[in-house]
């Protein structure tokens, strides 16, 4: 087997991390870094081993597969370049600067019959597909994601940034559209939104509640689903799920079912087994190249989740705009007859 001839676009903070997981990779060549940083992108190339290509067109006719994973409002374009020139392209998370863009890309891959994949990588991380093999009827979902504050990727809002991982898998759970977006949000050291709070109402009756921040003291990344009889939380950094579920009549000791009788409780931890989710997201994507397979997560459901983050936004502008007009009247001197 030839190895998959590979290049990556873009080798900041994360850019980075998938030249360094690829060059580890049996039947994968990392074979350029493009960057528009000369120093930084030739560093990274003689660090992995590969060569240093100034700009995309200098790809063309070279590799099969490339990683995107520039700044989002590159997005487009990049991927564009590469897709019209038949590469199978992995663009970062979101999938673009808009759901249209996202749309106009999803659909380019189609005609091109090109592979397109969106980084969503906590759709690979182990203890979600854990708790992907336990869902039966979703309810509730309670989700928060803080991080503690950095530069990186402030071109974007928290939603864009952070929560966006965490919309793409409650709705590849729900397999649904929100029918009613409720969200606020507030910028503390950005210009964008630093911290968002959102809940999402399903036609099905289930309830979403995420949080993100980037201005946290620490780390959370957690996820908790409640479903009928059971409850399943996940933590993405430590990669565990536990399971806590009433157990069935069938299940128990025919002298605990006497009347009155408290129910029990049964508690398990999901078997996991703990990888990089980097190194999952890559080794599916390059299998999807070789196989030409739909990938986990493709541009459509990339798009999905962008456009139901739009949607945050918006509510969250609405909010802002409403927070705005009672601070300002709160201001305005009222008449004398009103303060007496």
């Amino acid at each position: 087997m030839n190895p998959l001839r590979v290049a990556v676009v873009g080798v900041g903070s994360f850019g980075r991390n998938h030249a360094r997981v690829i060059s580890s990779l049996p039947d994968v060549e990392l074979t350029a870094v493009v960057d528009g940083d000369t120093a930084r992108g030739r560093a990274v190339a003689d660090e992995y081993g590969s060569a240093f290509v100034p700009d995309v067109d200098g790809l063309l006719g070279r590799i099969d597969a490339a990683i995107v994973a520039t700044p989002t409002a590159t997005h487009e374009e990049i991927a564009s370049r590469l897709l019209n020139a038949g590469v199978d392209v992995l663009a970062e998370k979101p999938i673009a600067s808009s759901s249209g863009a996202g749309h106009r890309l999803t659909r380019l891959a189609e005609s091109k019959r090109r592979i397109l994949q969106v980084g969503h990588l906590e759709r690979f991380n182990p203890a979600v597909l854990a708790l992907e093999r336990k869902i039966t009827i979703p309810l509730f979902f309670e989700i928060h994601r803080l991080s503690v504050f950095s530069p990186r990727s402030l071109d974007v809002d928290v939603v864009l940034d952070l929560m966006i991982h965490d919309l793409d898998i409650v709705l590849s759970i729900t397999g649904q559209d929100p029918s009613e977006v409720h969200a606020a949000g507030i910028s503390v050291l950005s210009p964008k939104v630093d911290i968002a709070n959102v809940r999402l109402v399903f036609p099905t009756g289930c309830i979403a509640n995420l949080t993100a921040s980037r201005v946290s003291t620490e780390q959370v990344r957690k996820l908790r689903l409640f479903q009928p009889g059971e409850y399943i939380s996940v933590d993405y950094h430590r990669q565990d799920a536990n399971r806590l579920a009433v157990a069935q009549p069938q299940d128990l000791d025919p002298s605990s079912l006497a009347k009155g009788a408290a129910p029990k409780i049964g508690f398990e931890s999901l078997p996991v087994q703990k990888s990089e989710p980097l190194k999952l997201e890559l080794e599916a994507f390059f299998h999807s190249v070789r196989t030409r397979s739909r990938p986990r997560v493709g541009g459509s459901e990339g798009t999905q989740a962008l456009r139901v983050a739009e949607s945050i936004l918006g509510k969250i502008k609405e909010h802002a705009e409403l927070v705005a007009q009672t601070i300002r009247r709160a201001k305005q001197p009222q008449p004398l007859q009103e303060r007496q």
